[in-house]
C-alpha cells in the first residue's frame, strides 16, 4: 500500500509541476493574446473536460504504443514504447489534467487587467518584467487554485490510467486502479479504507478551493477601492 501511495503522489507531484510550467505561456497568451486562434485553441484544450477518459486513454495507448509513427521517432534512442510505463502516465496525465491548469491561471491573467501593466510599462518595465514583477504575484492565487486541481485531478483520475497503464504493480498501480483491483478481488474492507480517504481528500480539496475564491474576490475589491 505504501508503494501505491507513494506512486500516487510522485505522479500527481511531478504532473503539477510540468503543468504549471508548461500552462503558463499558453494561458498568458489566452488571456492577452490578440490572435484568431484563441478560441479553437481554448476549446481544444478544454476538450479532456468533455471527453470521456477511455477514449483519450485509448488515442493515448495508440500514440505511445510501439507501433506509433512517435514512437519510430524515438527507437533509434532506445524507446520502443510508453504504453504501461510510468513515463507514458506523466504524459497522460499532463493531456488529461491541462484544462484544470490552463483556466484558473487564463482567468487569473484576465482579472489583473490592463491598468497594473500599463502603469508598470510607464516606469520603463520591459515586457519580461511586467509579467515577472506584476503579473505572477498579482496571479498567485490562481497558482494556488492550479496546483490544488491538477494534484486533484490526477490522483482521482482511472480511466486514462487504466487504459494507458493498466495496473502494473511498482509501476502504473496508483490509487484509482488499486481501488479496482480491491473490488474485483472482493476486499471490501481495504477498498472502503482507500476510498473513504479519498473522498475526504476531495472535500479538503473543495474547501481549500473555496477559500482561495473567497480571498481573491476581498483582494480584488480592495485593490478596486
Amino acid at each position: 500500500m505504501t508503494e501505491v501511495l507513494w506512486l500516487t503522489a510522485r505522479l500527481a507531484g511531478l504532473t503539477t509541476l510540468l503543468l504549471l510550467a508548461l500552462a503558463t505561456p499558453l494561458s498568458w497568451w489566452l488571456a492577452r493574446g490578440r490572435s484568431a486562434w484563441r478560441t479553437p485553441i481554448t476549446a481544444l484544450v478544454a476538450l479532456p473536460i468533455v471527453l470521456p477518459p477511455t477514449v483519450l486513454g485509448f488515442y493515448l495507448l495508440i500514440a505511445l504504443g510501439p507501433k506509433s509513427p512517435l514512437m519510430a521517432l524515438l527507437q533509434p534512442f532506445g524507446i520502443r514504447t510508453l504504453a504501461f510505463t510510468f513515463e507514458g502516465l506523466v504524459i497522460g496525465s499532463l493531456i488529461y489534467s491541462l484544462p484544470f491548469a490552463v483556466q484558473p491561471l487564463r482567468n487569473a491573467f484576465l482579472s489583473i487587467g490592463d491598468e497594473p501593466l500599463e502603469a508598470a510599462a510607464t516606469l520603463g518595465a520591459s515586457p519580461w518584467a511586467r509579467f515577472w514583477r506584476v503579473a505572477l504575484p498579482l496571479a498567485l492565487p490562481g497558482y494556488v487554485a492550479a496546483a490544488i486541481l491538477v494534484f486533484a485531478h490526477t490522483v482521482g483520475e482511472f480511466g486514462v490510467v487504466m487504459m494507458l497503464g493498466g495496473a502494473i504493480p511498482g509501476e502504473t498501480m496508483v490509487l484509482s486502479t488499486e481501488i479496482y483491483r480491491l473490488v474485483e478481488s472482493l476486499e471490501w474492507g481495504q477498498a472502503h479504507r482507500l476510498s473513504l480517504m479519498l473522498l475526504g481528500f476531495a472535500l479538503v480539496v473543495l474547501l481549500t478551493l473555496l477559500a482561495i475564491e473567497a480571498r481573491s474576490k476581498v483582494l480584488l475589491r480592495t485593490r478596486e477601492g
